[in-house]
């Protein structure tokens, strides 16, 4: 009788060693950012240009400001109010905080043909949604109520509760932990070069967001097909 060596083991038809199928590597996660993703930005430069315009703000002062704290307030180490003290109400203005924070949060448009597939693909596929986003308190608050994120999103590692923000690794590393996934079984969706390339060091399966349809093929591509006639087609 002969035996074949480990390297000699006959493949079957699919061209699988010892008999034993290879299957892929099922998703079981879906980690997605919001800002460019599933909204529009809250609260960027774009923003805050039409913010200064509309409230007759000198722009580049209200930028200056802004960029040495946004960093403190995205992780959630000073309050909106401390916020807004700091950038635009360190002196008397004519109008008041109330009206300011309005204007900020009506500039969050929705994505819907965005937001519909991810909560159908979470259905289909039975995956477990995780936003991780680097947003402030108050805005992400606002977001998540405004939008009902909540009725699809499982977890929400946004920066200013977990205190570390994009692009530090250890933001990805503790969704993986909260979500109890490997890195294999996880989608990313996000439309940061950057931070598509961090999540990918990590084993993460990424996707860089440009358009809806698009990111449809590459989830395909990944395994998580949909099926558009469940998805509406509003946009």
């Amino acid at each position: 009788m002969v035996f074949a060596s480990w390297n000699e083991r006959p493949k079957t038809a699919d061209g699988v060693d010892g008999g034993q199928m290879k299957r892929a590597i099922p998703i079981t996660a879906l980690f997605v950012d919001v800002g460019g993703v599933l909204l529009s930005n809250g609260w960027d430069h774009l923003a805050r240009k039409r913010a200064a315009k509309n409230f007759k703000l000198r722009w580049a002062e209200m930028e200056d400001r802004h960029g040495l704290v946004f960093e403190t307030h995205e992780e959630g180490k000073i309050t909106f109010e401390e916020y807004l003290g700091r950038v635009v109400f360190y002196k008397k203005r004519p109008f008041t905080r109330a009206r300011f924070r309005d204007f900020m949060f009506a500039q969050s448009k929705p994505y819907p043909r965005m937001i519909n597939l991810c909560a159908h693909l979470k259905v289909r596929h039975g995956l477990k949604i995780a936003v991780v986003s680097n947003e402030s308190r108050a805005v992400n608050a606002y977001r998540i109520r405004k939008f009902k994120l909540d009725r699809f999103v499982d977890t929400f590692i946004s920066s200013c509760f977990v205190h570390i923000r994009k692009p530090d690794a250890d933001i990805f590393r503790l969704a993986l932990d909260i979500v109890q996934a490997p890195a294999q079984q996880v989608v990313y969706i996000e439309n940061t070069p950057m931070f598509v390339r961090i999540a990918e060091g990590l084993g993460i399966r990424s996707i860089l967001h440009t358009d809806y349809r698009s990111t449809c093929a590459k989830l395909a591509s990944f395994g998580l097909q949909n099926d558009e006639g469940l998805i509406h087609e509003t946009s």
